[in-house]
């Protein structure tokens, strides 16, 4: 019998042991065992430690998250595979779904979050903090990546997304990991682990898989390491307690199954759609994964004069799911992961039997489309009802892990709140209202005891993810029995990985360090403005200082009839008694406005456009009369990614500081302690286009330059074209390019031409081997012109006209066959990629 393969030290390998059985769910096949004996664990950690998060650390966010994306892009295109085998788990085509495309989906999401972290490997926290008044003494937060492992022990309900909703995150806070996925579900783990390595899209050592229980993987974990796990809450809390953790002072994430409750408003009666909603979401958190969900709703609490119409009502909706084969479209529940799990069902159900009736559900007769309801781990759904949940204890402490829930009364919403407290902490709690004082009231009176809270209503059923759906960007975990964990939760989820540490210095130390200019650090003086440098040039506290600009009376009034701005302090002096202002006022915006006419560089440059503002403060009023200049410094830069048809850009912020320039000559009688120069700061933003190093510019000269070395015999670099194909090339596509053919319709997908059409404005290459719609694959047409020299005055006289037609047409627009419709500068921007394509193939540049 095969086994499955651990991905460990950087090679696929197997336990020594004959090991333990695994069965399909579905069918009983024993297919697989599972075997973990002669793993060195303590190497397996170590060599995540240094090969893998050598190379982790020293990527910054944006690399980390653009690796995210990469090999979430290649897993999609591969994601059909990994179906086949999730249908041995017990799982349907949604089941499934959530779990592969689901995992997917997180890191998508978590590469996302770059956005919101420097082009840095270590991330700067929060604001600045000043220690001493005269502000040369301060302090900041900056949290790096542990330099330790992160060990993962996950549950066998969902291996895909267990999997990635974890080590996305580490991942993008630079830590490898090492995933221990579940037996009876670890070869699902395997397979999607094993294109990860093959992808060679992660750094080696980034993910290390050990697809079985090892009961001594904590023994050897150390302080910089992290352990999460999923599973049973008794599980997990003996590996919480476990010496080691405690010793070393390890981090310890615990999401445990837990009994959430859903609550049914007292307004949403039968009849309304609250009602209907709240009995669908029962049904389907009971049948979704055949029950088998760390947030299914356990617990179904509604309003003592509804508990029938609730009853009968999920009864209703039960009779229409069918089980079996969850390969077949008509099943819509398959089976638990496998007999074992079967049993413990069944000992639950037992268990809560002996203080709630069974009121629907049937555990010896199981009715299967396409399998045999024996071989396989089937079970029906069961609802049980109690009618004294305060008396009844085992509703709220043993949880049946399969498609099970009990109905309860309540007479009060201070009832409802209770009953769900008493499931001592749960995961995920819903309630089903259009009433918002009574979701306000649930909400806030039990949210103590829960993770995550979902109001049901008719406004966002369509658009909700449902009462057991857990999202990269909110936390995912809860108080009490659930675990007292949390995971995910966008930035936060990645901050679990990270060492935070208080920084202290003077604000120039403190710049360099963090790379964002601190209030009161020295000034970089710039050689020229700093509105004429690209991004990659433009260096946090690189600064300029302006010339002056004298405020006068009349600046203020005509501001005022510009915007419509009739302030009192502006236009009305008689009224100034009683007001902090003396005299008339210049409008806060006015002064932002005439500070930018100050630092704004007015030339055609790298700075693409005005992106915003962050912040703006007024420290003081400025009167007519006074004058003011501006220091204008690069306080942070901040990468971005553009997809558009615009070309590559940073962000830059600037700290704008505006300055009474006639504050040094004020009687020293008139001047206090707090009086200071600075009248006005603000955070402006501005798109500045990033240097283009990629292309040579293909002026005519360069143009004769290159071909002068073009000889008829030169062997291209890829591809199967000769020097005169290639030059024959680029004369016909100078044709489409000067209008002469246009009698042709655009071969890219409408779907996808506004990428394709935006991607001239990138600064990548084109692909070696890219294929020409036109041109046959592996095949040359026939040449057209008698020799090399020849075709080379042709490609040179249609480059003439194709210079010659936007001269005389600068606003036109022609078709491409790749890229659809494109003007002036559309068309010298495929040309320059164009050339430098052919020619590089040639050696020619």
């Amino acid at each position: 019998m095969n086994k499955i393969q651990h991905y460990v030290q950087g090679q696929w390998t197997t336990g020594k042991e004959e090991g333990a059985p695994i069965y399909d769910a579905i069918t009983g096949e024993h297919f697989t065992n599972w075997a973990v004996e002669g793993l060195d664990i303590p190497e397996v950690l170590n060599y995540g430690r240094t090969k893998g998060g050598e190379v982790l650390r020293k990527m910054t966010f944006q690399e980390r998250g653009n690796m995210l994306k990469k090999l979430a892009l290649y897993l999609t295109k591969r994601k059909e595979q990994f179906y086949d085998l999730s249908y041995r788990t017990g799982a349907t085509r949604v089941d499934s779904w959530i779990d592969i495309e689901g995992g997917f989906g997180n890191l998508f999401a978590n590469a996302s979050l770059r956005k919101l972290f420097p082009n840095k490997p270590f991330h700067v926290e929060g604001d600045p903090i000043d220690l001493s008044r005269g502000g040369r003494f301060m302090a900041h937060h900056i949290m790096v990546p542990k330099k330790g492992v992160a060990v993962h022990i996950n549950a066998f309900n969902f291996p895909v997304w267990g999997m990635l909703e974890k080590c996305a995150v580490n991942w993008m806070a630079g830590v490898p990991a090492v995933v221990l996925p579940a037996p009876s579900s670890a070869y699902l783990a395997e397979a999607v682990a094993r294109e990860i390595i093959n992808s060679g899209i992660l750094p080696e050592g980034a993910l290390q898989i050990i697809n079985g229980t090892v009961k001594t993987v904590l023994d050897t974990v150390e302080s910089q390491d992290v352990v999460t796990f999923t599973g049973s809450a008794a599980t997990g809390r003996l590996l919480k307690a476990h010496p080691r953790l405690i010793k070393e002072s390890v981090p310890f994430t615990m999401e445990a199954d837990s009994l959430n409750a859903s609550i049914l408003g007292e307004d949403a009666v039968p009849g309304t759609p609250e009602f209907n909603l709240f009995v669908k979401e029962v049904r389907k958190e009971m049948t979704v994964k055949a029950g088998q969900k760390c947030t299914a709703i356990r617990r179904i609490i509604v309003p003592e004069n509804l508990v029938e119409d609730v009853q009968i009502a999920l009864a209703k909706e039960l009779d229409k799911v069918t089980i079996g084969d969850p390969r077949l479209k008509e099943v819509r529940m398959g089976s638990l992961v496998s007999k074992q799990q079967v049993e413990a069902v069944k000992s639950s159900i037992a268990d809560i039997s002996k203080e709630a009736e069974m009121v629907y559900g049937n555990l010896d007769n199981i009715e299967t489309i396409g399998a045999d309801a024996n071989k396989g781990a089937f079970i029906s759904p069961v609802v049980f009802r109690t009618d004294n949940p305060f008396q009844n204890n085992v509703v709220h402490e043993r949880e049946a892990f399969g498609p099970v829930s009990t109905i309860m009364p309540y007479k009060s919403m201070d009832e409802a709140v209770q009953l769900a407290q008493m499931g001592k902490g749960s995961l995920v709690s819903s309630i089903a209202t259009y009433d918002d004082n009574i979701a306000t009231d649930y909400v806030v009176n039990a949210a103590s005891h829960h993770g995550r809270i979902l109001v049901i209503n008719r406004e966002m059923a369509k658009q909700s993810t449902g009462h057991g759906s857990p999202l990269p960007y909110l936390v995912h975990g809860g108080p009490g029995r659930a675990g007292g964990g949390e995971e995910m939760g966008g930035m936060r989820g990645i901050k679990h990985y990270l060492q935070r540490t208080a920084i202290q210095g003077s604000p120039t130390t403190i710049t360099e360090i963090t790379g964002i200019y601190q209030q009161n650090a020295a000034y970089k003086e710039a050689e020229q403005h700093p509105f004429q440098y690209h991004w990659e040039d433009i260096q946090p506290g690189m600064s300029l200082k302006t010339h002056k600009r004298t405020l006068t009376d009349t600046d203020i009034q005509n501001f005022a009839n510009l915007t419509w701005d009739h302030f009192y302090a502006h236009t009305d002096i008689t009224s100034l008694d009683g007001s902090i202002f003396e005299k008339r006022t210049a409008h806060g915006y006015f002064i932002i406005s005439a500070a930018a006419g100050l630092f704004v560089y007015p030339n055609k440059g790298p700075v693409a456009a005005n992106y915003g503002l962050d912040s703006i403060r007024f420290l003081r009023p400025l009167y007519h009369n006074d004058t003011i200049y501006v220091r204008l410094t690069c306080k942070e830069k901040v990468d971005r990614d553009v997809s558009s048809t615009e070309h590559p850009s940073g962000i830059v912020k600037w700290h704008v500081e505006v300055f009474d320039a006639n504050f040094e000559n004020r009687p020293e009688s008139q001047k206090t302690d707090k009086d200071s120069p600075l009248v006005a700061v603000a955070t402006i933003l501005t798109m500045v286009q990033k240097k283009q190093e990629t292309f040579v510019e293909m002026t005519e000269e360069k143009i004769n330059e290159c071909l002068s070395k073009l000889k008829a015999d030169a062997k291209p670099k890829w591809g199967i074209m000769t020097p005169q194909h290639m030059i024959e090339h680029l004369e016909y596509t100078y044709k489409i390019a000067s209008g002469e053919i246009q009698d042709f319709e655009i071969a890219t997908p409408e779907k996808i031409l506004d990428k394709v059409h935006a991607s001239l404005y990138n600064y990548r290459k084109f692909p070696q081997n890219s294929q020409f719609p036109q041109l046959e694959k592996d095949a040359l047409d026939d040449l057209k012109h008698q020799d090399l020299e020849t075709a080379i005055e042709k490609f040179k006289e249609q480059r003439k006209k194709y210079i010659e037609y936007f001269k005389e047409n600068p606003d036109a627009k022609l078709k491409n066959l790749v890229f659809g419709e494109l003007n002036r500068y559309e068309s010298y921007l495929l040309e320059r990629k164009h050339l430098n394509h052919h020619f590089e193939q040639f050696g020619l540049i």
